[in-house]
């Protein structure tokens, strides 16, 4: 079945970085643009960013651009998140999910904590 399966969560302090990973199976990678969404406690699950299936594009929401940056390497069924210049209001479960954005997500996986503290 279709699984994905994040890890790199972890806290760090503020201007930190954290690289996010996520792993699919059960599907044909290559064949699908992949995203990442996150969910901070209390809040709507909010759209983070998507990658084309060939990486030719690439996509983030405006609370993120040009401190997180997305990739995917399709002979490892991998997706990416490199996080920098991480602040509180980055604290959230971020989950990857297979799909470009809201519209066509169709499976998420269970997530992965990251906490931004000083």
């Amino acid at each position: 079945q279709v699984q994905m399966r994040e890890s790199g969560g972890g806290l760090a302090q503020p201007g930190g970085s954290l690289r996010l990973s996520c792993v699919g199976s059960g599907f044909t990678f290559s064949r699908f643009a992949m995203s990442w969404f996150r969910q901070a406690p209390g809040k709507e699950l909010e759209w983070v960013s998507g990658i084309y299936d060939d990486s030719t594009g690439t996509y983030y929401a405006d609370s993120v651009k040009g401190r997180f940056t997305i990739t995917r390497d399709n002979t490892k069924s991998t997706v990416y998140l490199q996080m920098d210049d991480l602040k509180p209001e980055d604290t959230a479960r971020y989950h990857c999910a297979r799909g470009l954005s809201h519209y066509d997500a169709d499976f998420r996986g269970q997530g992965t904590q990251v906490t931004v503290s000083s």
